[in-house]
């Protein structure tokens, strides 16, 4: 099934935030603290994989410093509301 316009642009935020808490580390640093190929990490961060496995995101997260609260909020449209209170 195709994705939605909603899946890429949310995968797109991802790469961002992602990209963003990286800051000056290097891909290759970022990607061997997280246990995945550089290739991987370069294709979440410009959104070509824009729905990736929740753990590789949470490694991600982790080698970069970045809180999952503060991920998913950089990563949810302001207008939609939190997943806890979505019916």
């Amino acid at each position: 099934m195709p994705l939605t316009d909603e899946e890429r642009e949310r995968g797109e935020r991802l790469g961002l935030a992602l990209r963003a808490a990286r800051a000056g580390r290097s891909m290759v640093d970022v990607a061997a603290e997280a246990g995945i190929s550089v290739e991987t990490l370069r294709k979440i961060e410009t959104g070509r994989i824009p729905t990736p496995a929740f753990f590789t995101v949470a490694a991600i997260a982790d080698a970069v410093g970045l809180p999952l609260e503060e991920l998913r909020a950089a990563v949810t449209p302001a207008a939609s509301p939190p997943l806890s209170q979505a019916s």
